[in-house]
């Protein structure tokens, strides 16, 4: 399984009604830091079946970027049942995105 694009049309399906966690990863595809974190984050998507991994570029979607403050790129946002439950600023190891779930 690979990451799936999250835009203001299946926000809310995807992410508000999902039965499993969701990782988000906030990116732009000029975040030099952002490109970084692009293989962990798929790698993650393939290895959990658990969890679903969504990918929201700021550029494109501003409203959703609004909406959860995001300031700086990439940002990692983990939600459960609709609501967040962690969410960290900055380019992270395999390992410290994993411990966040």
């Amino acid at each position: 399984m690979t990451a799936i694009n999250i835009n203001k049309n299946n926000f809310q399906n995807e992410v508000m009604n999902s039965d499993k966690p969701v990782l988000l990863d906030f990116w732009a595809p000029w975040c030099a830091p952002c490109r970084m974190v692009v293989p962990v984050i798929e790698e993650i998507a393939g290895e959990r079946p658990d969890i679903k991994v969504g990918k929201i570029n700021v550029d494109e979607q501003p409203e959703l970027a609004s909406e959860f403050s995001i300031m700086s790129i990439p940002t990692l946002v983990v939600m459960k049942n609709g609501k967040i439950v962690q969410q960290v600023s900055g380019a992270r190891p395999k390992n410290a995105i994993l411990e966040m779930l």
